[in-house]
């Protein structure tokens, strides 16, 4: 195909010097939280991976994400790597939306009942740290400038700090360079959306008084801030001023922080000693598809959202662990028929709900009408009075209500979330940690004879249940059955691991 992904075996059009590469590999574009984790798991699963980084090496303290959520903690905790990150930040277990709404987390049906705060640089130490150990080939200072595949892969153009383009081979991308990624407009797929908020700011500071959380935020008037701890003394503050839009290279000074800061909050705790201050805008906007062949958009190359919520950075991490899997299922030749489809088919209404509940919250908090006043007064008592609006709302934020589209006929529990449960292999994420299908059936069953060795668990409840359940490497059930006989095990597992 070419640069669109429309013509098959289009003849190369590009004289830099072409780089040997296994047809078996696959290169991922982007170094943050969403290619750390999908080139570790796709090197976990024994697939050869490059990592391009436009950057130099180093890991920004710059980064905007605060917050991580109950569901990708799961999915961190299938790598290991959930509790090693709460200990680097803080937890609360209360999310306020607006000042008259509040979301009890400890309420979650799962293992992490909270927010975790945490800056992503904490996100990013742990997973660089696995996918270097994981063998992930680090291409730092390395910029996409060209891309065209065929039936057998895709030939990258990468240029080099010295002006150097070689060209690298791989039989699948993934661009997850950010919102202005080079790997989705070399497939000329537009990025469509609206800016949600013109003028936000960023702040990094020091604090004479602390605040009573490691998350403060409120919003009064026409300001909003946010104070959130980096745990060592530093404090990052983001805000908006209704009454103040200007563009992102405007001047910002600290007097400008601290008076938006107390209007929002009531006071400012003593803000002094900014080490950085920014401008930036938020956009709410998708990619129309995730995929062109053998190409895929993963996180912010593939949307982006309003800050409220605090649900970007984790919907990519959540949009990696569903590709990573189904890539190298695809590159070591036992994926069935369509699965990489599956990415985009589950993947992209994920996106497009984060965008509409995220923006929907920043429009009602941004709400200066009487009219939006009074939508978002009656929003807020009918959530909180409303307990299954409640229990929505929670499982909508913090990813742990989503669910995957099951063919006619299936069980319930197709294409839900696994729950956390004690086998006799573990708990039931420790068992994925394999990074293997996991099969569990009830403890009085014969584990069944099976070639598939290397891409499955075989595990038993702990506790007497009659369904038999089989969890993706992603923590999401491919298949259930109540009574489940050998012949109907055997069936499923050649449907979904060949």
């Amino acid at each position: 195909m070419n640069g669109t992904g429309n013509t098959p075996d289009a003849p190369r059009t590009s004289d830099a010097p072409r780089t040997s590469a296994s047809p078996r590999s696959v290169i991922v574009v982007g170094s943050g939280p969403t290619g750390l984790l999908l080139a570790g798991d796709l090197a976990h699963a024994g697939v050869p991976v490059t990592l391009l980084e436009r950057r130099p090496y180093g890991i920004s303290n710059l980064s905007r994400a605060f917050g991580v959520h109950a569901r990708t903690l799961e999915q961190l905790d299938a790598r290991g790597l959930a509790d090693p990150l709460i200990a680097t930040g803080g937890t609360l277990t209360e999310l306020r939306l607006f000042r008259r709404l509040s979301l009890d987390l400890t309420t979650l049906p799962s293992r992490f009942p909270f927010l975790l705060i945490t800056p992503q640089y904490e996100v990013e130490r742990l997973l660089e740290r696995r996918a270097r150990e994981l063998g992930v080939e680090f291409a730092y200072e390395s910029e996409v400038v060209g891309l065209r595949q065929d039936r057998t892969g895709v030939d990258v153009d990468v240029r080099s700090a010295d002006g150097t383009v070689v060209t690298r081979r791989a039989a699948y991308v993934v661009g997850a360079d950010g919102h202005r990624s080079a790997v989705r407009q070399a497939v000329g797929l537009p990025f469509p959306g609206v800016s949600v908020i013109k003028s936000l700011f960023l702040a990094d500071v020091r604090l004479a008084e602390k605040p009573e959380t490691v998350l403060t935020v409120n919003g009064a008037g026409d300001a909003f801030a946010m104070i959130a701890s980096f745990g060592d003394g530093w404090y990052r503050v983001m805000g908006w001023n209704r009454r103040h839009e200007v563009a992102d290279d405007a001047p910002l000074d600290l007097d400008e922080v601290k008076e938006v800061t107390r209007r929002a909050l009531g006071t400012d705790y003593g803000m002094h000693d900014a080490r950085w201050l920014s401008r930036f805008h938020s956009d709410e906007r998708q990619a129309p598809r995730y995929r062109v062949g053998r190409v895929f958009l993963a996180g912010d190359a593939a949307h982006i959202h309003s800050p409220a919520g605090g649900q970007g950075m984790n919907t990519g991490l959540q949009d990696a662990a569903n590709l990573g899997w189904k890539l190298a299922a695809a590159v070591q030749g036992w994926a069935p028929e369509g699965l990489l489809d599956t990415y985009e088919a589950e993947r992209h209404p994920v996106g497009k709900a984060v965008l509409r509940s995220s923006g929907g919250l920043v429009r009602l908090a941004r709400a200066q009408s009487p009219v939006l006043r009074a939508v978002r007064a009656v929003f807020s008592a009918f959530v909180d009075a409303v307990g299954p609006a409640r229990r929505k709302a929670i499982a909508q934020v913090t990813g742990i209500g989503y669910r995957y589209p099951a063919p006619r006929g299936s069980h319930r529990l197709t294409g839900t979330r696994a729950l956390d449960a004690s086998l006799d292999t573990g708990r039931l994420y420790e068992s994925l940690r394999s990074g293997r299908h996991l099969l569990i059936t009830p403890d009085s069953h014969e584990p069944p004879a099976t070639p598939r060795a290397d891409r499955l668990t075989v595990a038993h409840w702990t506790t007497p249940r009659r369904t038999t359940v089989l969890v993706r490497p992603d923590g999401y059930i491919a298949w259930a059955a109540d009574a489940a006989t050998p012949e109907t095990i055997e069936a499923a597992l050649s449907a979904h691991l060949g």
